[in-house]
C-alpha cells in the first residue's frame, strides 16, 4: 500500500523530462563541438545538469502528508521513498552526461597532448547540488508554501549555485580553478553531507510551520 502510494505520487513526468532535456542539450553541444571543432568542457555538463536539478526540486512533495500523520506508519516515509526512487534515475543521467563529455573530449583531443581535467570535483559538485536542492525542497514542504515547493526550492538552489561559482573569495572553495581539485571536492562533499543532514531533519519534522499572526477575538460579555 505504501509502495504504491510512493510510486504514484512521485513526479515521474517532470523528472524524466528534466533528465532528457539536460541530456539532449549536452548531446547537441557535443555534436556542435565535434562538427565545428570548438572545445567542450565541464561547464557544458553543469549547464546540462540544471534541468535535472529543476526537476529534482519537485520530488519531495507529499500532498497527503497531513492525512498520513494520522496513519500508523511514519509520515516521512512517502517523501523518503520518492527520493530513493528518483536517485537512480538522476545517477544514470549524470553517468550518461559524464560519459558523453569524456567521449567528446577524447575525440576532439585525439592526436594531441592535451589532458582532460579531473572529473571527481565535478561529481562532488553535482552531488552537492542534488543534496542542496532536496534539502531546500524538504524545508519548503514543511512551511506554509508547501504547494509551491518546486517553484521556490529551484530558484533558491540556483542562487546558491551562482554564489558558489561567482561570489568573490567563495569561488576558491567551490570551483576549480582557482581552487585546487582536492579542496573543491572536499568542500562539495561537506556541503552534500550537511545538506543531507538537514534533509533528514526536515523529513522527520511532523509539523508544518505557518507564519500567521493569531488574532485575539474578544468574546461578548
Amino acid at each position: 500500500m505504501i509502495a504504491r502510494h510512493v510510486v504514484r505520487t512521485t513526479p515521474w513526468v517532470t523528472l524524466i523530462a528534466g533528465c532528457l532535456t539536460g541530456t539532449a542539450l549536452l548531446a547537441a553541444a557535443a555534436y556542435a563541438a565535434a562538427t565545428q571543432h570548438w572545445a567542450l568542457n565541464q561547464d557544458a555538463v553543469r549547464l546540462a545538469f540544471l534541468p535535472v536539478i529543476a526537476a529534482l526540486a519537485f520530488v519531495p512533495r507529499d500532498p497527503f502528508r497531513p492525512m498520513a500523520q494520522t496513519a500508523p506508519t511514519s509520515a516521512w516515509l512517502t517523501s523518503a521513498g520518492q527520493i530513493l526512487l528518483t536517485l537512480p534515475v538522476v545517477a544514470v543521467t549524470c553517468l550518461a552526461q559524464l560519459r558523453l563529455m569524456d567521449y567528446t573530449i577524447a575525440r576532439l583531443s585525439r592526436g594531441t597532448t592535451a589532458h582532460a581535467p579531473a572529473i571527481y570535483p565535478l561529481i562532488a559538485q553535482l552531488a552537492g547540488w542534488c543534496a542542496l536542492t532536496l534539502a531546500a525542497a524538504a524545508c519548503c514542504d514543511r512551511s506554509r508554501y508547501a504547494n509551491l515547493t518546486g517553484a521556490v526550492a529551484g530558484p533558491v538552489s540556483f542562487v546558491i549555485f551562482a554564489l558558489a561559482r561567482y561570489a568573490p573569495r567563495i569561488d576558491r572553495l567551490f570551483d576549480a580553478p582557482p581552487g585546487t581539485a582536492h579542496a573543491v571536492t572536499a568542500a562539495w562533499y561537506i556541503v552534500a553531507a550537511t545538506a543531507t543532514a538537514l534533509l533528514v531533519a526536515a523529513l522527520r519534522d511532523r509539523w508544518q510551520r505557518y507564519a500567521r499572526k493569531l488574532r485575539l477575538v474578544s468574546r461578548p460579555r
